[in-house]
């Protein structure tokens, strides 16, 4: 069917709109009464008092709209009262004008009485019948009008079709000229009332009627919004839905062809100035300004009434449930519909497959569509009623029953509650779909989502200068950015200045948390980083991959995109709850340890460090972990993605560390700045107070995952693959695996875990490993211990009863660390920091920078200790590691390096042990003879001579004499060989009984040194020396000595004299 021409006809106006009023046919031909006078004589025969009733002589169309002298409404005793009240003088002796006029009436407190209203009825029914209407109408719309269009019903139904069809055309054929389009809706309105004045419609739907709306009362629009009601079910006949549609159209064109939308809301729209009364055919009368009006006064909390509230939710759903009601979806959106949603028309199912569309899930869509798309979804606000969208409403249905049951039907926080449980047991698949199709539209325009707007609109126009909710966003602020803009003042400390009110602050985070479970429901996101989500992320589908995909290539991404996920990041610093799914994943530790953070309203970073510090609590699920975990990867990329360490130290890092960016770095600066600080005893530290707790907590967290100290996880990967192929990440515990395997690491990753272990002992509350498995022994034993002290309180207090296993046993592998390098153990690098140089030298010197020593020098200040050359400092601490390596062979390198394969021969089951007591290193010294490498054999022998110089080295000789010690020796002071020295000399003295145990171990001590002796003569002079000092029968040799020097001494003088007599006796010759 062609539109409407250009009516080429010379008469005015008002004859063309009386053409179309003439196009009314009666509902019953009973209702039409005889014919008057022809039409144009002005001859009309009168009508009885109480109007023209049905079967009652009823006017012909004589005078019509015309002011010559016949039979006149505003003349009948059943409406002149109103014509009065109503309608304005002028207007009274043109019947069509009156017509139009009480027709108008809308307001329930002015209509007009029933029987004006019959006559009314009667009066356009009978209009109906003049035989020239149809010769006319042809000549007027011969452009427009089918040669096979013969009713009058036919020739209005062409004239409408043609009318929505060009408004469905980008480039109509034949435009309809606005005369003409003010015609035709002009009679659409004057049968809004009654579905029996649409002719057309009336004979397609009679049987529809009677199997839908049959108890449904005729008038007031009551059966066209039955039927509307009804359109798409399945005994719905197609030339009844087509008929439906296009009356929707007509009112999506003007609203007042819905005489119930029209009389509802008349009042409300001239209170909020939505509609302009001399303008009555312009962009006012459409249904869709009409709704965003009215919208626009609600959501402003403006009163609107009820009536006029629920004819604008049906109206509301009908443009969602039929796109084919929106002339700018067909016309921006053919394409899309074609190639993707074809045969997908009723109950709103073509335009979630257009917002599938959009959302990039099945091909690409028009910029234009895409507007089309927006523009409608603003227009019927599902966002404040669920019910409009029909799709989602019953794919939502089971949901809501049981998730969202406690929320009153049809309140805007449903959609909320549905977003809330995406992505849990109880949400479906279908409903899932229709949600995230919508919200992707909703998320694109803050407006559209009501409780943001209510409680929003005021710090929006303070803050980011916005419009009213209808009016158009100007270029610098649209509204995608309205929100980011609301975001970025929402987590705004006092002291930088204007921030949200608490309940709009409280809508933005909400806002935040539904948007983080899917990156296409951050516009910005979205449209800055879809090149990078398809380069990097293509093959992350599942549930918040994406984001995490972007963290985690947050050096790759191009620099708008870096920028947007990089603020997104340091907001999640901030408030972690923006994370929604990591907190459902988290909720079990939440509710365990951190329930006090989750219930403040500002999070500051407090929940994520409890999340952080509880990782490995055993009620913690593998989910929760690794999303914690990749946050915490996420952080070290860039030091404000920590808001309690970007908050504490960003004054410091802008003065001290400039330019650094990654965490780890910014983390080493201040700490060695901290470090340098408290060596050189400075007058004041340059990291601020504040700073330096953070920094602490900052360091104590690195120390939980090789993978947050990037340098160290680059340079051992290929060491983790080869020697920790099995062992999990976290909890240190691949950090534990590379240095058990130091010897087998790269020389690159040897000296980083060299490195790591030196800050270690330096600070032992860096180790992680030893912090979490003696926790408790350092809250029994070193609870007042500084924590740089931490390492040596626990090697004290490791032989005590209580002492935890699984702690003794890590204390005894720091300890064997410490061992096999003196700078591993800080308090004996600095007691011997002058005997290091002065006595061991040459290791030093043909040592390697980048090797480490295997306890050569531990070895060599033992070798001085026993010559007694040592300085007190130096001399206490090597006392304290020989006796402790005299308990446990492990705790000496150079012994467990050169005699391991003697170990195994001769002590295995020694040092299968359990415990050890000192057992392998008696073994050794007792197997003296039948050690067959010289090394090991000068290894036991160097024990030996250790345990000469003080009995304390020697565990078992010391237990087995305890007793005669403190009977026999009391008195005498430890060390230099005073106490081994007055064990000697008891054993030699007949009077004292020593015990058997001690007697036999004294026996076999004097034979091993003897031996010992032979073995290992003496290389020098000072050697010789000191082994006579360190000698148990040092008093005896030195008296030997002394008497031998006076023998020698008296016989020299003897010879002395001889000669000198004799060469007198020689001179007197």
């Amino acid at each position: 069917m062609a539109p409407c021409g250009r009516v080429r006809s010379p008469w005015p106006g008002p004859l063309a709109l009386l053409l179309l009023s003439l196009s009314l046919s009666a509902a019953e031909p009973a209702a039409a009464g005889p014919g008057l006078g022809a039409a144009g004589q002005g001859g009309q025969q009168q009508v009885p008092a109480g109007g023209p009733g049905p079967g009652g002589r009823g006017p012909r169309g004589g005078g019509g709209g015309g002011s010559s002298g016949g039979w006149k409404l505003a003349d009948e005793p059943a409406c002149r009262e109103d014509v009065t009240r109503v309608c304005p003088k002028h207007s009274w002796a043109n019947n069509l004008a009156v017509l139009e006029c009480l027709q108008d009436v809308r307001e329930p407190d002015n209509e007009i009485s029933s029987d004006c209203n019959h006559l009314l009825w009667n009066y356009k029914l009978n209009l109906t019948t003049d035989l020239k209407f149809e010769s006319v109408a042809r000549e007027v719309c011969k452009s427009t009008i089918a040669e096979d269009a013969h009713s009058q019903g036919e020739v209005v139904a062409c004239l409408e079709k043609g009318l929505v069809k060009e408004a469905e055309e980008s480039d109509p054929r034949i435009k309809v000229s606005d005369e003409c389009k003010k015609a035709i809706l002009r009679v659409a309105e004057l049968s809004s009332d009654d579905f029996h004045l649409d002719r057309h419609l009336y004979f397609a739907c009679r049987d529809d009627r009677e199997r839908f709306c049959e108890n449904t009362q005729a008038g007031e629009g009551r059966v066209y919004k039955c039927l509307f009601n009804h359109k798409f079910e399945e005994s719905m006949s197609e030339k009844c839905r087509d008929a439906l549609t296009t009356r929707q159209k007509l009112i999506a064109q003007d609203y007042k062809v819905s005489y119930s939308l029209a009389k509802s809301c008349k009042s409300d729209l001239k209170k909020y100035r939505c509609n302009v009364e001399n303008l009555p055919r312009s962009r006012e009368a459409r249904l869709s300004y009409l709704l965003m009006c009215l919208e626009s006064a609600v959501h402003r909390g403006r009163q609107v009434s009820s009536e006029c509230q629920g004819e604008m939710l049906d109206y509301r759903r009908m443009l969602m449930e039929d796109f084919s009601l929106s002339p700018e979806i067909i016309l921006s959106c053919r394409g899309e519909i074609e190639h993707h949603c074809s045969g997908l028309h009723r109950k709103g199912r073509t335009l979630h497959c257009l917002m599938k569309v959009v959302r990039g899930e099945k091909g690409n869509v028009g910029l234009n569509c895409q507007q089309a798309l927006q523009t409608l979804i603003q227009e019927t606000d599902p966002g404040a009623d669920y019910r409009i969208d029909r799709a989602l409403n019953e794919a939502c249905e089971s949901v809501i029953q049981t998730a969202c049951k406690h929320i009153r039907s049809g309140d805007p926080m449903i959609l909320s509650c549905l977003m809330e449980h995406l992505y849990t047991e109880k949400m479906v698949e279908d409903c899932e779909h229709r949600l995230l199709e919508l919200q992707y539209f909703i998320s694109r325009d803050w407006k559209l989502d009501p409780v943001l707007y209510r409680k929003c609109q005021g710090d929006a126009s303070r803050l980011c200068h916005t419009h009213g909710w209808n009016e158009t966003t100007s270029d610098l602020m649209p509204t995608g950015a309205v929100f980011s803009c609301l975001y970025r003042h929402a987590y705004r400390t006092e002291e930088q200045g204007r921030r949200l009110s608490r309940e709009c602050r409280a809508e933005v985070q909400r806002i935040l948390h539904q948007r983080a479970m899917d990156v296409k429901l951050d516009p910005a996101l979205q449209d800055k980083c879809m090149i990078d989500l398809g380069k990097w992320c293509s093959e992350k589908t599942e549930t918040g991959q994406e984001l995490e995909c972007l963290q985690d290539h947050l050096d790759d991404l191009v620099v708008e995109c870096r920028d947007i996920v990089g603020n997104l990041t340091e907001l999640e610093s901030e408030d972690i709850q923006i994370e929604a799914l990591l907190m459902r994943a988290c909720e079990p530790i939440i509710q365990t340890f951190c329930h006090e953070m989750a219930d403040n309203q500002i999070d500051s970073g407090d929940l994520m460090e409890c999340l952080i510090q509880n990782k490995h609590q055993k009620e913690m699920n593998e989910k929760c972990a690794i999303g914690v975990t990749h946050f915490q990867l996420v952080q070290m990329k860039d030091f404000r993605f920590s808001y309690k360490f970007k908050m504490a130290c960003k004054e410091d890092v802008l003065k001290l560390c400039p330019n650094i960016k990654k965490k780890v770095d910014v983390v080493i600066c201040l700490s060695t700045t901290v470090r340098n600080d408290t060596l050189q005893d400075a007058r004041e530290q340059r990291v601020s107070l504040k700073c330096r707790k953070q920094l602490r907590v900052e360091e104590l967290e690195m120390t939980e995952d090789i993978r947050l100290e990037p340098e160290l996880y680059e340079a051992c990967k290929s060491d983790i693959k080869n020697n920790c192929p099995n062992v999990p990440y976290g909890n240190a515990q691949i950090i534990e695996c590379l240095k058990e395997n130091k010897k087998r690491l790269s020389n690159r990753c040897h000296q980083k875990v060299f490195k790591l272990q030196e800050n270690e002992m330096m600070d032992p509350e860096l180790d992680y490993t030893l912090m979490r498995v003696c926790k408790q022994m350092i809250k029994r034993f070193c609870a007042e211990a500084d924590s740089k002290n931490m390492l040596q309180c626990l090697k004290q207090n490791k032989n005590n009863e209580v002492m935890d296993p699984k702690c003794k046993q890590m204390i005894t592998k720091r300890q064997i660390t410490q061992n096999t390098d003196y700078r591993l153990n800080p308090v004996l690098r600095k007691a011997c920091k002058q005997d290091i140089p002065k006595f061991c030298q040459n290791i030093l010197s043909t040592a390697k920078d980048d090797a480490e020593l295997e306890g050569q020098v531990v070895s060599c200040l033992k070798l001085k200790y026993a010559d007694q050359r040592l300085s007190p400092d130096c001399e206490d601490q090597i006392r304290v590691i020989i006796q402790e390596s005299a308990l446990d062979y492990r705790l000496d390198p150079q012994l467990q390096m050169h005699c391991s394969d003697e170990i195994s021969r001769l002590c295995a089951e020694e040092a299968a042990a359990q415990e050890q007591t000192g057992q392998v290193e008696e073994c050794l010294k007792v197997n003296l003879l039948k050690i067959k490498p010289e090394m090991c054999k000068k290894e036991v022998l160097n024990m030996l001579k250790e345990s000469k110089a003080d009995i304390f080295v020697d565990p078992v000789l010391h237990t087995a004499c305890a007793l005669d010690i403190k009977h026999h020796c009391a008195a005498i002071p430890p060390g230099r060989g005073r106490q081994m020295s007055c064990l000697m000399e008891a054993l030699e003295d007949k009077r004292v009984r020593l015990q058997p145990e001690c007697k036999k171990r004294l026996n076999d001590r004097i034979e091993m040194w003897s031996y010992a002796a032979k073995v290992a003569p003496a290389e020098g002079f000072s050697d010789l020396a000191m082994q006579v000092m360190t000698s148990p029968s040092k008093n005896y040799i030195l008296s030997v000595i002394t008497v031998s020097i006076c023998v020698l001494f008296l016989i020299g003088l003897l010879c002395g004299r001889i000669t000198k007599r004799v060469t007198r006796e020689l001179k007197d010759r």
